[in-house]
């Protein structure tokens, strides 16, 4: 059968392969998808910790409602427009990890209120203030929690000040504060593993010791958030934590790998694509590049292939370093890439397409793709 574009409103009546679909493409293994799914789960709940994962690289409300038929108690989003497609899509239980600042965006809130149940990030006197006037003009009620500041340097209000904030967001009508969150994000790369746990162990101390303020001054706080695949190993085990929105290790990539040092995790998620060229006998051109595959945080590897290294991608070309066996690839091969980094790779493609056992079982949407607003 000739490769061919597959529409990706329907399924074919016919079952396909890999070899079927036109390339490059975005693949995910199901299996190996729902294993590390199982596993994050799991490993969370051992600790009695919550799962909130992150949306912000599958920006899929099919994956989001997948994860919480696993486990999952809602999902984690980076901006509104995501919270308000997973909201629309099923999953009612949104973070929106992150600032929203503006008339537009606030009314925009207030109306997901009446749909689903969001809590939003405030570090600043200044986003809640107009944010629970608008929330009381429509009748309606955000929960919210403070964002701490516990070393990345990005957002978040010092841990020293986080109690006076609680205190003024507690008395606002609109408002209803219920915790607290961190990101170690500054942390998940530490080589050495004895000082990655020590440093973490610190950082997240200072919500620990904010939520213990919170409570011993009579305000609520039943919400202590943290965690990104690179740390949930060692952030789900401190003490005072409830949550992690550690989301990319259902993927798994080669930074996790590589750079985290998350080595137990399947990689479920590939880019299938072909050899367009053989300008060299130590070298070949793919048809993937950057607007493909994300790999400046890490490079990407061909999967079973110690004999091809992915050397340079421009826009729309891949090129790669041939030795042994590889310098008899020819042009029309097909072969597949573990991305450097699954969260930007995802965004840069329009539907997953998902196989179990090299059978195309199923098409996802990025439906939030796109939507940064």
């Amino acid at each position: 059968m000739p490769t061919q574009f597959i529409n990706p409103t329907e399924l074919p009546a016919e079952p396909l392969t890999k070899s079927d679909l036109d390339t490059p493409f975005l693949a995910v293994d199901l299996d190996k998808m729902d294993a590390n799914i199982a596993k994050m789960c799991q490993g969370t709940r051992d600790f009695n910790v919550q799962w909130r994962p992150h949306c912000k690289g599958h920006k899929s409300p099919v994956i989001a409602a997948k994860l919480v038929d696993a486990g999952a108690i809602g999902a984690t989003c980076a901006k509104l427009a995501e919270a308000e497609v997973m909201v629309r899509g099923g999953v009612t239980d949104v973070l929106i990890a992150n600032l929203i600042v503006g008339d537009a965006k606030l009314q925009r809130l207030a109306s997901l209120c009446q749909e689903g149940d969001p809590i939003v990030c405030i570090d600043h006197l200044d986003q809640a203030r107009p944010m629970n006037e608008a929330l009381m003009q429509q009748g309606v009620r955000c929960r919210v929690i403070i964002e701490v500041n516990i070393g990345l340097d990005r957002v978040g209000c010092s841990p020293e000040k986080t109690v006076e904030l609680a205190r003024e967001l507690h008395a606002m009508p609109g408002l209803q504060f219920v915790g607290i969150m961190g990101y170690e994000g500054h942390l998940l790369t530490i080589e050495d593993p004895d000082e990655k746990r020590i440093e973490i162990e610190k950082a997240l101390k200072l919500l620990a010791d904010n939520a213990q303020q919170l409570k011993d001054q009579g305000i609520p706080c039943d919400i202590v958030s943290c965690g990104g695949t690179g740390s949930y190993l060692l952030s789900r085990m401190q003490q005072g934590i409830t949550e992690l929105q550690a989301g990319g290790g259902m993927f798994m990539d080669q930074f996790y790998e590589q750079q985290c040092r998350v080595t137990d995790m399947q990689k479920a998620l590939t880019i299938v694509t072909t050899v367009v060229g053989r300008p060299a006998e130590d070298r070949a051109i793919i048809d993937a590049g950057k607007k493909t595959l994300h790999v400046e945080y890490e490079p990407a590897v061909v999967v079973g292939r110690d004999d091809i290294v992915v050397e340079r991608l421009s826009a729309e070309h891949g090129e790669l370093r041939l030795s042994g066996k590889a310098k008899q690839l020819a042009i029309g091969e097909r072969l597949e890439l573990v991305p450097g980094y699954a969260d930007m790779t995802c965004v840069l493609h329009d539907f997953f397409y998902v196989f179990q056992n090299d059978k195309l079982v199923d098409i996802w949407p990025l439906e939030a793709r796109g939507l940064l607003q």
